[in-house]
């Protein structure tokens, strides 16, 4: 309808003979023409300057609301086209009206929903029109410049869920705007989002949300996009997990009976980002029996593997997060006391899906000085019956995401080695008295193991002379790749060598000594990729350590030499 249209509106009125009868009582006056006057069809007395009266309400209502839109409505050559600074403007000023107009009826009646309906439905329509605003991320400074982004966190926290959620998918579709750390508006949002304490609000709404409602449901899903967004572009964001409550929420969602589906998938996804490579989110969760959470999550897969793709996936999800946690000491205390190692010995043995997150578990807990009671508790609960079959032979590649060949030998013979280094005396001879069984045959194993990695170690030191030159790489980096290309491995294997011969029984050296020279290998090989491994320790640990480490590889290299 348009103005023309409007101002010549009336109301449907009873009138289909007014005009005839007003002919005939100009003919027949009487009292036909009283009634039609009493009416008000008759002939009336001219009233200049007078707008036509319309006497439904319903009409006059529906006529005041065309007016409305018609005074806000833009010119139809300015609405078209890519939306602009200007008419962002315009409509962010809408939108605040609205804001604003449902705070003063929810204020005015507090109890009476009626009355402030309307204007809940005006405001979701507001947030559902600024969906594209994210097609534009270059104008985001105004966004932030006008105060958008506070008032769509207020929002957030909108006693009307319905509205909450609606903010949340908006800024779900803002903050998944590819490179948006790049953008010259995508770093204005996220300061304004931090300082807004975005990830306390987000936890907050997520607490109310019923999972069971599908609206809800989906509401969860988006809230965990924009922390997955953010996350991507600024990683510390996720050191204010455990302050911000998001820690606690995700382990109580893991816990929750539900059947299994896309958001709980997420929340294990987002736990094991949140715990990468933050100490602080490791240690609260260890404070918040997170351990036990996720060992309780994962014994269900000890004995049947995950249905779909979807469920391995989230599996995987919280082994990593437990490697994660493993880090760090106290929380290597509480998997020992949660029977966090007996749970990964029953994975290794029942041969299913989970048996490569498990191996993975146990490296983490047995690595290091640190993991020396769990080294001795894996050894006295029959651990070597487990990881020996392992070591004679490499399994095949267990599903799409399982390790391959070289990623289990390397872990497998990490926890041999761990075992060796930690392992007291008692169990340590038990471990060692392994080597002799069946004529030697995990010696051979070792050998073998050896050959297979110094030939990749070969080829990769052929590979990288001419890197080196193209790249100008420097030692660091050549050893960095020589490590990824075998030498890692090669160390560990050779370590377990020179380990059990030194300190072994002489038959276990006699079998090392006849394999190569069988092979025309030289024991100069193993001393000097022993070297170059204790002149490269320490990174990561004491200096004091370090030293310790280091004495005792060239001790056993003296023993090797001398017995």
């Amino acid at each position: 309808m348009d103005v023309g249209e409007l101002l010549s509106f009336k109301p449907e009125m009873a009138v289909k003979r007014a005009q005839e009868e007003e002919e005939e009582e100009k003919e027949r006056p009487g009292r036909k023409r009283g009634r039609l006057e009493s009416r008000g069809l008759g002939p009336q007395p001219p009233t200049p300057n007078i707008v036509p009266t319309v006497n439904s309400a319903r009409t006059r209502q529906i006529v005041e609301e065309k007016l409305q839109q018609l005074e806000e409505q833009e010119d139809p050559d300015e609405a078209e086209g890519p939306l602009d600074e200007s008419k962002l403007k315009k409509m962010i000023l809408g939108f605040e009206k609205r804001v604003l107009k449902n705070q003063e009826l929810r204020i005015k009646f507090p109890d009476d929903p009626r009355k402030f309906m309307e204007s809940e439905i005006d405001l979701n329509d507001a947030v559902e029109e600024l969906h594209v605003v994210a097609t534009v991320p270059e104008l985001y400074p105004v966004l932030v410049e006008l105060g958008m982004v506070k008032s769509l966190l207020a929002l957030l926290s909108h006693d009307n869920t319905d509205i909450a959620i609606a903010t949340v998918d908006l800024l779900q579709e803002m903050t998944e705007v590819e490179d948006l750390q790049e953008e010259t508006g995508g770093e204005a949002v996220i300061e304004a989002l931090l300082e807004g304490q975005v990830i306390t609000i987000l936890v907050h709404n997520l607490q109310r949300l019923d999972e069971t409602l599908k609206p809800e449901a989906d509401g969860v899903h988006n809230t965990l996009g924009i922390i997955e967004n953010l996350a991507e572009v600024r990683p510390e964001i996720c050191s204010e997990a455990g302050p911000g409550g998001l820690l606690a929420w995700l382990l109580k969602r893991l816990r929750t009976k539900l059947p299994f589906d896309a958001n709980k998938l997420y929340a294990s996804e987002i736990l094991a980002i949140c715990v990468q490579s933050h100490q602080e989110n490791c240690l609260l969760l260890g404070e918040m029996d997170g351990i036990d959470v996720l060992l309780q999550q994962l014994a269900v897969y000890k004995r049947h593997d995950p249905s779909t793709s979807e469920e391995q996936e989230m599996m995987e999800n919280l082994f990593n997060t437990l490697c994660s946690c493993l880090m760090l000491v106290s929380n290597r205390d509480l998997f020992l006391r949660g029977e966090g190692l007996q749970l990964m010995n029953l994975m290794l043995r029942e041969k299913k899906l989970s048996r490569n997150g498990a191996l993975r578990v146990l490296d983490h807990a047995l690595t290091g000085s640190e993991g020396a009671d769990n080294c001795n508790k894996f050894v006295e609960i029959l651990g070597l019956r487990t990881i020996f079959p392992l070591f004679m032979k490499t399994p095949g590649k267990h599903g799409k995401k399982g390790l391959n060949k070289d990623q289990h030998e390397e872990h497998v013979v990490s926890i041999i080695m761990s075992l060796l280094r930690n392992c007291r005396p008692n169990q340590r001879t038990r471990l060692i008295n392994k080597f002799t069984e069946n004529d030697h045959e995990k010696v051979d194993r070792l050998l073998e193991l050896h050959f297979k990695y110094l030939e990749k170690v070969l080829a990769t030191n052929y590979a990288l002379e001419e890197q080196a030159k193209a790249e100008n790489l420097g030692e660091d980096d050549l050893y960095l790749r020589r490590l990824d290309g075998g030498l890692f491995t090669l160390q560990l294997v050779d370590y377990i060598m020179l380990d059990v011969c030194a300190t072994g029984p002489p038959s276990i050296k006699r079998r090392v000594l006849k394999i190569l020279n069988l092979r025309n290998a030289s024991v100069k090989t193993i001393k000097n990729i022993m070297r170059e491994y204790a002149s490269n320790l320490g990174d990561n640990s004491s200096s004091e350590s370090q030293a310790e480490e280091q004495d005792r590889i060239l001790d056993l290299l003296d023993k090797f030499q001398n017995t």
